[in-house]
This record gives C-alpha cells, structure tokens and sequence, in this order.
C-alpha cells in the first residue's frame, strides 16, 4: 500500500516537471556582454534577457558607463554572445538521474536489510550456520543451491536464477580469494 502512493506521488512529481519542461522560460535565452576596462571603468559583465537580434551593447549594457560619442567606442571593445540552453532537458536529466540512484539506494536496501531475512525465513536457521572448516571461506548463503535443487515446490525459472545467483558469488569469492589471499590478479 504505501508503495503504491510513493509510485503515485513519483509519477505526479514527474508530470508536474514535464509540463514545465513544455514552456520556455526567460532564462533560458540570454545575451551576455563581456567589457574589458575602458578608461577609468572596471570591465564588467552584463546579462539581459533579449533575443537574438537585440543581442550587442546598445540593448544589453544598462546603465551604459560611458556618455555621447565614447559610447561607440566602448561598444566595440565589448563582446556579446547569445546563449540558449534547454532547462527542460536539464530536468528531464536529474530525474532519470534520481530514478536510478533512487531504485539503486532501494536495491541496496534490499540486499542489506531483506534478503538475509528472507533467507533465514526460507531456508531455516539450521540449514545457514556453517561448520568451522567453512568459515571465512565461502558466503554465508553457499549452501542455498542445495537447498533449492531439493525444493519441489518452488518454480524452475525461480531455481535456476537462484543458482545463478549463487554460482556468481563462488565466483566473486574465489576472485576475492585471489586477489587478497594469494595476490593474483586475473590476467
């Protein structure tokens, strides 16, 4: 249940930002004047929301720092570009980016806090604890795949991505085993 809300609340959050996205907005066009010092004046850099046309010195610097025919003169030395960016595209990024990062702090999550439960709960406490000789040599759950191939009653696609699983972390275990053991590195 409180799934299913936080999936409404993430799907209304992401129409709400992608109906902004449809607008342009007025800081997404820009036309920005770079002046270097000119007399006594600093240099300066000035911003204004102006179309491209409009884009120069005359339109863009205000208050002009300079009077009557130096104007022209300070105008030369100024250089004005016009920029435009894509703010929806730049949100539309953040929130695949926060999706995954999301689903990944909840994967992790999973893999901490859930998985040992359910193991426990599925195999029996007995069946996890290892003999002395296997400590420290294999994961605590290596011996799920026994388990799995005598459960009748789970499903075979169940089974064989269970004995993937484990097949995967004898094989990080023993690249473990290698490289911090016995200095090996994979070549």
């Amino acid at each position: 249940m409180q799934g299913v809300f936080l999936l409404r609340t993430f799907v209304f959050v992401c129409v709400l930002l992608l109906s902004e996205v449809t607008a342009k907005n007025s800081e997404d066009i820009r036309c920005k004047c770079i002046c270097p010092p000119y007399r006594e004046i600093e240099g300066q850099i000035y911003k204004q929301n102006v179309s491209l046309k409009d884009c120069n010195c005359l339109h863009v610097v205000e208050p002009m720092p300079v009077d009557g025919k130096d104007v022209e003169a300070y105008c030369l030395r100024c250089e004005c570009k016009y920029e435009e960016r894509s703010s929806g595209t730049i949100k539309v990024t953040i929130i695949i980016y926060l999706s995954i990062l999301g689903l990944l702090l909840l994967y992790m999550v999973y893999l901490t806090l859930l998985e040992p439960i359910l193991k426990r709960r599925l195999f029996g406490h007995s069946q996890l604890i290892q003999s002395d000789d296997d400590v420290g040599d294999q994961q605590p759950f290596a011996n799920a795949h026994n388990v799995l191939s005598r459960s009748h009653s789970r499903p075979n696609m169940l089974n064989k991505v269970e004995h993937a699983q484990q097949r995967w972390r004898r094989q990080v275990q023993e690249q473990r085993k290698s490289v911090f053991d016995r200095h090996v590195v994979l070549s």
